[in-house]
């Protein structure tokens, strides 16, 4: 008598599609779902939402959304992690619109969206600069009263930064401290850049001053941005002591920051020669921004000798 073979469940076939998740095998993960059709077993929701799973994890954006073709084909009932997971693998290849898309049908399909759902929305946004349709999310997630997060209000703040809304991200900060949101370096971060971006330097100051207020600690970006309103905004002198202020935190300086400060003509070849110093390559903008500075200063000297550091550093002058 012949004894037959066993046969591995669906169950089984969805547990070793999970597993192929940690190691990053999407490649196998969909050469099991293949193997389920020989063996005449119709994949589930949860098979389809696992080898998803995967192909997120791996950034294989292209077969995630191939899964996600399959499944409606197939007729799978289509979950909000279904949704969620292939907006994710989107999200991580930054395909933007498809990520938007799908997690603008979770709401037409009537699927409940959640916190998670809301963030990753609002995260896509932010990425492609839809700072409309950011805080459109975050008014529509507080409607149906669910409450944001520190990461998302960041997210909708960024996107507001990214298009140099900063009416907008000042708004949105306002509103986190009204919720009594924990702020944290990035949220400050967004909002003193999108000050920075609007020219609005006494807000960047106030900002950082709060940050520090609360025990946070500045970082480059930080300073770069308060450095660049401030030049902007011609307090120079500011600019130069929140340059000094970084040098004795210790904090790394890089071509953004000399960038940024090299306002005046007078310290225009100092800062470029610290640049250098400190073992930076000054780019295009750095060198026109300082001989924009000796021009207004009608040092045409300098501006010259500037061209001539230019041509000696391979940089292109416009």
């Amino acid at each position: 008598m012949q004894i037959a073979k066993p046969r591995p469940s669906i169950f089984a076939y969805n547990a070793a599609i999970s597993a192929c998740r940690r190691g990053e095998k999407w490649r196998q993960a969909l050469v099991l779902m293949v193997k389920m059709q020989h063996v005449v077993l119709r994949a589930d929701t949860v098979s389809f939402n696992a080898a998803i799973s995967v192909c997120a994890q791996c950034k294989a954006w292209e077969q995630a959304l191939g899964l996600f073709i399959a499944m409606q084909e197939a007729n799978v009932e289509l979950d909000i992690i279904t949704y969620n997971t292939t907006a994710s693998a989107c999200i991580a290849c930054k395909q933007w619109q498809h990520a938007i898309s799908f997690l603008a049908a979770v709401i037409e399909q009537d699927l409940t969206p959640g916190v998670i759902t809301y963030s990753a929305a609002i995260s896509a946004c932010e990425k492609s600069q839809r700072w409309q349709q950011a805080l459109s999310l975050l008014s529509t997630m507080q409607t149906c009263q669910l409450l944001p997060d520190t990461i998302i209000c960041s997210a909708a703040i960024s996107a507001c930064e990214k298009s140099q809304e900063w009416r907008h991200a000042l708004g949105l900060f306002s509103g986190m401290r009204d919720a009594e949101l924990a702020h944290d370096v990035i949220t400050y971060n967004a909002v003193i850049s999108a000050c920075e971006k609007g020219g609005q330097w006494q807000h960047s100051l106030a900002l950082l001053d709060m940050l520090q207020a609360a025990s946070l600690a500045p970082r480059t970006v930080t300073y770069n941005a308060v450095i660049s309103a401030c030049g902007k905004g011609g307090q120079w002198q500011r600019a130069v002591e929140f340059l000094w202020k970084m040098k004795a935190a210790e904090l790394s300086t890089n071509v953004i920051t000399y960038s940024a400060v090299i306002r005046q003509w007078q310290h225009a070849l100092c800062f470029l020669s610290l640049a250098l110093q400190n073992s930076l390559v000054p780019n295009c903008i750095t060198y026109n921004a300082a001989i924009s500075a000796c021009e207004k200063g009608g040092q045409w000297q300098e501006a010259l000798e500037l061209l001539a550091w230019m041509d000696r550093a391979q940089s292109c002058p416009d």
